[in-house]
């Protein structure tokens, strides 16, 4: 720890709220713990679960850090007792339980990942936490269907961009839902093969017409869960990560037998830590390399100052970005 500061700036909640909780404060550097990494964060992706936490409904796990911020990039400067993966100077990123929000932070080594060759470094701090909940929900341990149809909702945000690379990337043919010319047009550049503006056109019968779809990604719940079963062809696999539109449903369970569907959801965060060692294993032996061939690319939409992150929580509730949303301290 030495040549390191003892005091941090980061972002707090004095309560919770609207983006305006959020404020500039003082906190003490903090050290890593065995098996962690000290990190200088060079920049923080701003994601759908900090938006949650600041409402008051998401809290972190026990022991973890109470400021937001669950995926960064920068500078390893200080290692944990236990840990051969990282040393001091290595440029990473990685997927944080909370603690993101400031110019310093304590990351478990086995949850890290290098830069991506190809990839500027304060781009990388937008890739961990997508990256890591796209692979493990859809694809890990799942058999990819050959040329199958993958229906991905909210296509320029940041799952959404993710999503839809991942699937043209393994061979998909990939369908997502959209709220404007200019959002189907980004989505359309990432390798989408289909795109739907939700307001003005039918996902269900687009979907039906095509077949059906054999995974669907989906942020919206509402009525888009009872949408989704009747979009979904025989044995298709259904994957929720968010309630947008609400999670209190009512559908009629009858299709889910008929089709034979899987319906599954679950959030990152609270899974245990060798889980989350586990997919960044198999991201960076799987994903990385399709960076480095030119087959993703980060998308980040705006990089804003720390200062201003009252600021990127406004932007991010629009939904009118395309791509992630970065701050840099």
């Amino acid at each position: 720890m030495t040549d390191l500061p003892s005091d941090m700036n980061v972002i707090e909640l004095k309560e919770f709220g609207g983006p305006e909780v959020q404020h500039l404060g003082t906190r003490p550097v903090p050290a890593p713990a065995p098996n962690e990494v000290l990190i200088r964060v060079t920049a923080v992706g701003v994601n759908g679960p900090d938006m949650v936490q600041r409402r008051g409904h998401y809290p972190p796990p026990k022991g973890a850090s109470d400021l937001l911020g669950l995926e960064i990039s920068g500078e390893v400067v200080a290692v944990g007792d236990g840990q051969n993966m990282w040393n001091v100077g290595d440029r990473v990123c990685g997927l944080a339980n909370g603690g993101g929000y400031a110019e310093y932070v304590a990351v478990r080594a086995d949850h890290c990942l290098p830069v991506p060759k190809g990839v500027d470094e304060v781009d990388a701090a937008g890739l961990p936490e997508t990256f890591f909940t796209v692979w493990s929900n859809v694809f890990l341990d799942h058999a990819i269907p050959e040329n199958g149809n993958f229906l991905v909702h909210g296509g320029s945000g940041g799952i959404g961009s993710t999503a839809i690379q991942l699937g043209k990337g393994l061979g998909l043919n990939v369908f997502t839902t959209v709220e404007s010319d200019e959002a189907a047009a980004f989505a359309t550049s990432l390798g989408a093969t289909t795109t739907i503006n939700y307001k003005t056109e039918d996902f269900v019968a687009i979907c039906r017409e095509a077949g059906g779809m054999d995974i669907i990604l989906d942020i919206i719940g509402g009525d888009y869960v009872a949408r989704n079963i009747k979009a979904a062809r025989h044995d298709a696999r259904l994957v929720q990560l968010a309630f947008n539109g609400g999670s209190k449903v009512e559908i009629d369970l009858m299709p889910i037998m008929l089709k034979r569907l899987s319906y599954t959801g679950s959030t990152l965060r609270s899974r245990p830590e060798e889980f989350k060692a586990r997919v960044a294993a198999d991201v960076r032996e799987k994903v990385w390399p399709l960076f480095e061939n030119g087959t993703l690319r980060s998308v980040t939409h705006a990089v804003l100052p720390l200062s201003e992150a009252a600021e990127a929580h406004r932007m991010m509730e629009s939904a009118t970005h395309h791509g992630k949303i970065l701050l840099k301290p």
